[in-house]
């Protein structure tokens, strides 16, 4: 899957929207806080959320023995696990 970040490439399409005042004032804040063009700032910002849409949408198959493995394992409470339990009590750097 292509990325917005990278090696540059020559851009030959338009997108075009429409967007209100405030929406254009908070982007361009934001571009201009990382040094960025609106429009480099706005295609990454939409390819990076095209790309983990993208991600979320996998599909996978299972024949009815691992399906029924997998679906105990999601049933089932984890083994312990320092490393994970450590991790769980983390707080998240949005909440500290």
């Amino acid at each position: 899957m292509g990325s917005a970040v990278g090696a540059p490439k020559r851009r030959s399409e338009n997108i075009n929207l429409r967007v209100t005042r405030s929406q254009k004032t908070l982007i361009d804040r934001a571009a201009n806080a990382l040094g960025r063009s609106r429009s480099d700032f706005m295609l990454d910002a939409a390819c990076r959320a095209a790309e983990s849409t993208l991600l979320d949408q996998v599909y996978f198959r299972l024949n009815g023995a691992d399906f029924k493995k997998f679906m105990d394992m999601l049933d089932n409470p984890p083994a312990s696990n320092p490393g994970l339990a450590r991790l769980m009590s983390t707080k998240s750097p949005w909440d500290k």
